[in-house]
């Protein structure tokens, strides 16, 4: 029972960190023109 006091605050503290990184990701523009690319991937294998 006593690790549950330790396991529940670090499994928080993991999901907002998780969060966090998924938020700066996306503001920082990291999921823009994602087809853009798989496109060049395909142009390219073509060429």
């Amino acid at each position: 029972m006593d690790i549950l006091f330790l396991l529940i605050p670090l499994s928080v503290v993991l999901i907002f960190f998780i969060v966090a990184v998924l938020a700066w990701s996306v503001l920082s523009g990291q999921f823009d023109e994602m087809e853009k690319f798989a496109e060049l991937a395909l142009n390219d294998a073509t060429d």
